[in-house]
């Protein structure tokens, strides 16, 4: 078969209909000359304008939606050369600070010389009356912000290089891209790590870089340094990195040891023996040790208080009468000064937290609740009745710098520190965590080690439980009014490795847990969304309520299609306010996706939006009856949250929760996935999937693949 020849078309933008910030992806109407109709085109087409010129070079295709579309893999911006062509481009308001009388009277001054001016001569613009210095450079900035778009995406095709990073280059280094792009490419690589060493390599193999060009291979590694960072690993095993990076490079691995000393003689790296560091997570994992072994130097203070009067503060405090195992086990947490709480659900870790906030603070002493997001901290606010910070919040975390106001020489100001869903820590914040403790405080980690690892870097809170340096204490028992319910039987049948039998009838009348067989995505979406939209609703009316969980965002039973099905089923209408190929309506339920200090939301925060202006563009969201605006610029810090991945919904729980799994999401299924989705459930789970789904998540318990030294480093 063979290929189809490029087909050339120019003509003017009428109308950008869509356009994705992040990656350039492009939907916009050209009217080309004498055709009556606009055609359609689909590309990536960064730093387009409407109004502008446009030269695109591709082949047609046929969508069985939208009909036929002119898919352009090739395109180029043509400046208007005629003096009425470049009064109407200028006039259009694309570049912020000439107006279209301003605009008139620099086309009447410089006509077809106008563009050129602007460019390689702005200086002379001040020759305009009203044009002052500043009026002059604002004009600069703004032809340069829109046209550096432009210059990047030409750069790009030209050395052959996918479009599509233009948008996440462009975000990063904003006007100076192309600059960073001509004299330093894989710049690119190490500070993009979704973009990877081929761009960069792409770009600096085009300027003449030799395979074996030392800069290339200490890209090559450094990039797959950030790769193995990515799939959780805090160092990489240096015969492994070496054979990684020569089929990465084309070369010999050979090559890579020599190189390797070079970047540890300029502190990028730290090799101890074979394994090979990025300097910043040698010095986490490295600082995480070091600070706990410090701390369990330091004798705990002695606290003056009974058996008895343990017993009586809680009473009194929180009217319950602690069992002799918790009683034992609140004392003996006491007397540590680095201590771990873990258990799985309805072993009762919340009542011993909240019992020993209650002895803490009838012993005078300040006590602390963390936990690693928004949702986690506020539950932990709610179960303790005490309040609850996020860890970034508490830390003083700016996402802009990269830097941390708290650390060992401004520490935290506390005597307990007690953090929930340590699990959750990765290597870099828990340094940072270790590293804010005063010296005479205590710390006690609350987690479950059986949930999904953090997203970070790292097996952090395994680590610190099997090296045998701190006291650990494993609530097992069941209580009594949680063993009744199979969602708590069901989890701890899966932790305790036996798999449970889904299908079992249960009691008589309704069943807090049920599994629905379906073999095709399809089927399950259906099935999901009639849960939701008939069956669920008069038992847990409040759509916060309510979540659907999937491994995945792509595909049929993934989070995007779903949460598109779901809002088309729960909350359909017209209107609303489109941004990044979402809709946003009022009444549909959001997720945060980025810590957000000014706002006070943080990555993994639901809510339900209350109101949407059109107006001003405006997005109105309820956080728990706090109201929180969102204006255009802020949109991509939302998506809709009907569905939402596993991975996100770690550290929080709702009262009734679905759960997709299917055989399409196989690459993800192993068993800490299954039991994180089931216990995020309060009082109702269903598992809408294949039988064979599950069982396969079961059987998959790798969970110790993540290459950490910081078992060893506390057990030595």
């Amino acid at each position: 078969m063979g290929i189809s020849a490029m087909i050339t078309i120019k003509g003017v933008l009428s109308r950008l209909t869509y356009q994705n910030p992040d990656n350039q992806y492009t939907v916009c109407r050209i009217q080309v000359e004498k055709i009556q109709d606009p055609i359609t085109v689909v590309g990536y087409l960064a730093g387009v304008a409407e109004g502008e010129t446009l030269t695109l070079k591709g082949q047609w295709a046929s969508h069985p939606k939208y009909g036929d579309q002119f898919k352009a893999d090739v395109y180029e911006v043509t400046l208007p050369a005629t003096v009425s062509g470049i009064r109407k481009y200028l006039g259009s308001g694309m570049i912020k600070g000439i107006s279209k009388s301003l605009a008139d009277r620099i086309v009447d001054k410089f006509q077809e010389q106008t563009l050129e001016i602007i460019e390689n001569q702005p200086e002379k613009l001040m020759e305009i009356t009203g044009i002052a210095k500043g009026k002059q450079q604002l004009i600069l900035k703004a032809w340069n912000t829109h046209h550096a778009v432009r210059r990047v995406m030409q750069f790009l095709q030209e050395n052959n290089v996918n479009v599509a990073h233009a948008g996440l280059i462009l975000k990063t280094y904003g006007p100076g891209a192309l600059s960073v792009l001509e004299t330093d490419p894989y710049r690119i690589a190490k500070d993009i790590p979704a973009i990877g060493f081929a761009t960069a390599d792409a770009v600096a193999r085009a300027k003449g870089v030799e395979k074996t060009d030392e800069t290339r291979l200490q890209a090559c590694l450094l990039c797959q340094l950030l790769s193995f960072e990515g799939d959780g690993h805090v160092y990489a095993v240096k015969e492994e990195l070496c054979f990684a990076c020569a089929r990465l490079a084309g070369v010999d691995p050979d090559l890579f040891p020599p190189v390797l000393e070079v970047l540890a003689d300029t502190n990028e790296i730290r090799i101890q023996d074979d394994r090979v560091y990025l300097i910043r997570l040698f010095k986490a994992e490295k600082g995480i040790a070091d600070r706990l072994c410090a701390l369990l130097s330091i004798q705990v203070p002695e606290h003056t208080i009974s058996s008895d009067e343990i017993l009586e503060q809680v009473l009194t405090g929180m009217a319950v009468k602690l069992s002799d195992e918790q009683l034992e086990v609140v004392g003996q947490v006491m007397a540590q000064k680095v201590s771990v709480i873990t258990g799985g659900p309805g072993t009762g870790k919340t009542t011993l937290v909240r019992a020993l906030c209650q002895v803490f603070k009838h012993l005078r002493l300040t006590v602390v609740l963390a936990a690693p997001t928004g949702r986690a901290a506020r539950r932990l606010a709610e179960t303790t009745g005490k309040k609850a910070f996020t860890l970034h919040k508490l830390l003083g975390f700016d996402t802009e710098q990269g830097t941390v106001e708290r650390n060992f020489t401004n520490p935290l100001n506390l005597d307990v520190f007690v953090v929930d869903e340590a699990s959750m820590v990765d290597t870099q914040l828990m340094f940072h965590l270790v590293e804010a403790m005063p010296p005479a405080a205590s710390l006690i980690l609350v987690g479950d080690t059986f949930q999904l690892p953090s997203v970070g870097p790292g097996n952090v809170l395994s680590d610190i439980m099997a090296s045998g340096r701190i006291r650990v204490f494993a609530l097992t028992k069941i209580f009594r009014q949680a063993m009744e319910s199979p969602i708590v039987r069901h989890a701890h049948e899966i932790r305790n490795g036996r798999m449970p039998d889904f299908k079992a009838k249960e009691c008589q009348g309704l069943s807090e847990f049920y599994f629905i067989e379906n073999q095709h995505s399809e089927k399950v979406v259906t099935t999901i969304l009639e849960l939701c939209a008939k069956r669920i609703p008069s038992t847990f009316p409040h759509i916060i309520d309510l979540q659907v969980l999937t491994p995945m965002h792509r595909g049929e039973a993934g989070t995007i299609n779903l949460n598109q099905q779901l809002q088309a089923v729960l909350n359909p209408g017209k209107g609303g306010i489109d941004s990044h190929g979402i809709t946003f309506r009022p009444g549909d339920k959001v997720m945060h996706l980025k810590n957000n200090y000014e706002k006070e939301v943080f990555n993994g925060d639901i809510g339900q939006v209350i109101e949407v202006s059109k107006s001003d563009g405006s997005v109105m969201v309820d956080y728990d009856g706090r109201t929180v605006s969102y204006d255009l610029l802020d949109l991509d810090e939302l998506t809709l949250a009907y569905a939402i991945s596993v991975h996100k919904s770690q550290g929080s729980e709702y009262g009734a929760v679905i759960i997709a799994l299917t055989m399409a999401h196989y690459p993800l299924l192993q068993r800490n996935l299954l039991y994180t989705a089931l216990t995020r459930g309060k009082h109702l789970v269903i598992i809408v999937g294949s039988s064979r789904a599950v069982h396969m998540a079961f059987d998959n318990n790798r969970t110790n693949l993540r290459r950490s030294g910081l078992k060893d480093r506390l057990a030595s």
